[in-house]
């Protein structure tokens, strides 16, 4: 696939949250039985419950952390709490899903109050078990560093959505 094809740099995802990465595991993640597609669009109320989230692999020694980050909090045109953490959940184990890991940051679902935002679920490959742990702050979090600070690398993929709030008519990235 070419590079500007890539729905993650069409939609910025990589460049404001992330750097280019090549994809290497499957990444699903459902809300109410409707799977997340890069770009595509739920309503708050969609999002109440946290999704269920099923990784690849094929090694269950091989554990996997995912980040779900707002990254126009708390609005696309002044992202200055940009990334926002809605969730952090570790030690998933490969071919299993985001419901065998550790929740060390809850979900909060997504309640966006100005414009269309992008909600960001990124999967790294941990160096090993217990090895990640629950940053101090939701807002202002940020993948890259927190990436480098426990050592995960790039990502291994990542899927985002677009939400706005629930009596949005779809406009612009305000």
């Amino acid at each position: 696939m070419p590079r500007e094809r890539d729905p993650l740099v069409v939609g910025r995802v990589v460049g404001d949250v992330l750097d280019p990465f090549l994809r290497s595991i499957t990444l699903r993640v459902t809300y109410n039985n409707r799977e997340v597609a890069n770009g595509c669009e739920f309503r708050p109320s969609q999002l109440v419950s946290q999704p269920r989230v099923d990784i690849g692999g094929d090694d269950l020694r091989t554990f996997y952390t995912l980040v779900m980050v707002d990254s126009d909090a708390p609005s696309p045109s002044n992202p200055n709490l940009r990334e926002y953490l809605h969730w952090l959940v570790t030690d998933i184990p490969a071919t299993t899903g985001a419901n065998f890991g550790q929740e060390i940051v809850c979900y909060e679902s997504p309640r966006p109050t100005a414009g269309i935002h992008r909600f960001v679920f990124v999967l790294f490959r941990q160096l090993g078990r217990q090895t990640v742990y629950a940053p101090g702050w939701r807002q202002n979090f940020n993948t890259r560093d927190f990436a480098e600070l426990y050592n995960l690398g790039l990502p291994v993929a990542a899927v985002y959505f677009n939400c706005q709030r629930e009596g949005g008519s779809g406009g612009g990235r305000s």
